[in-house]
């Protein structure tokens, strides 16, 4: 018998339970005894039975469907991160029976064309509630599904005054935290490479690295330039190193800074690791093939999809129960040969 073939009622007869055992087995299992639960499922394994998910959907009134906007990326260059975060949701979902329904939509064209895509998705009943990531102040995907009281859960934080259904890494703590490690390797002279982007998270990590160099010997110094100008940032940067107060550490905003500052060490004539300590954010794979690896912050990926999955079924399942708060989680320092421990 083919799984195609195989039935609830066949299920029922192979386990010995009535059709309406079968079916608290697969939507309201705590109904069941142990025994009796696991008799049934040992029958849907062995028949290798499929549920009619779109006869589930007409009962429930969900399809068990999360929207979510993949962020503009340019395929022959695509975000690692991003991609990884993807990865990870969709495995999140997985594990819940959920599935992800990928579509475009650009909030840079505006808050008109924002609502044409999603409230074109809320209106065909596709899906049940929305993922987002890349959330900036101001977003129109917040306002827009705010406004619809459609469920959403966020990657990243929403603004005052708008749903706090989110989940995000502390990155000032995290900067703050790669800090303290170098000062405890006796830096003194901490230069913070920042690029000049206005988004939440790099501000996040600014306000980190001003936090715990206040409380550090001979404070820090700072540059920051434009994401496209890397070769501004390296003459910034080789300026600095030439100065009689040259730092001994550059505390980088993202990875691809701290391949720039990379960049400008060697230009200076001086070695990464044994002259000038070097860290990023976001544990990007390129950070491995440097020489030496660079020391960075990995983020909990499969951690905050887990999370934000929880979150988004809770609010389409029961929305009284929807946080009211955010969830901040700790990102985690990979220390590598960038930065070692002898000065």
């Amino acid at each position: 018998m083919t799984a195609r073939q195989v039935t609830i009622e066949d299920v029922a007869r192979t386990a010995g339970v009535s059709r309406q055992t079968v079916s608290n087995a697969l939507n309201a299992p705590h109904r069941l005894r142990d025994t009796t639960l696991a008799r049934v499922t040992a029958a849907i394994e062995e028949l290798g039975y499929q549920p009619d998910q779109s006869a589930r959907s007409l009962r429930t009134g969900t399809r068990k469907v999360f929207g979510y906007p993949a962020p503009a990326d340019n395929p022959a260059d695509p975000n690692p991160l991003m991609g990884g975060f993807l990865q990870a949701l969709v495995t999140a979902a997985d594990a819940v029976g959920h599935r992800i329904l990928l579509f475009r939509c650009d909030p840079r064209q505006g808050a008109q064309a924002v609502a044409r895509s999603f409230n074109g998705l809320i209106a065909a009943r596709q899906i049940d509630g929305f993922v987002l990531s890349d959330v900036v102040h101001d977003d129109p995907r917040v306002d827009v599904l705010a406004e619809a009281g459609f469920p959403f859960a966020v990657f990243g934080r929403t603004a005052p005054g708008r749903p706090q259904n989110w989940v995000d890494i502390d990155s000032a703590a995290a900067t703050a935290d790669l800090v303290d490690r170098l000062v405890e390797q006796g830096h003194r002279r901490i230069c913070y490479v920042n690029s000049a982007a206005s988004l939440p998270w790099l501000a996040d990590r600014r306000a980190g690295f001003l936090q715990a160099v206040a409380a550090a010997p001979d404070g820090g110094f700072e540059v920051s330039v434009p994401d496209d100008e890397p070769t501004a940032l390296a003459r910034a940067v080789q300026r600095l190193l030439a100065g009689p107060d040259r730092p001994t550490a550059l505390v980088c905003a993202g990875d691809w800074l701290a391949l720039t500052a990379y960049q400008a060490v060697r230009s200076a004539g001086l070695g990464v690791g044994s002259d000038i300590a070097v860290t990023g954010f976001n544990d990007l794979p390129l950070g491995t093939l440097l020489q030496p690896a660079l020391t960075t912050v990995r983020l909990p990926l499969a951690t905050i999809a887990d999370a934000l999955v929880d979150r988004l079924i809770t609010a389409v399942e029961n929305p009284a129960e929807t946080p009211a708060q955010g969830l901040l989680l700790p990102a985690e320092a990979v220390v590598r040969a960038s930065t070692p421990d002898i000065l």
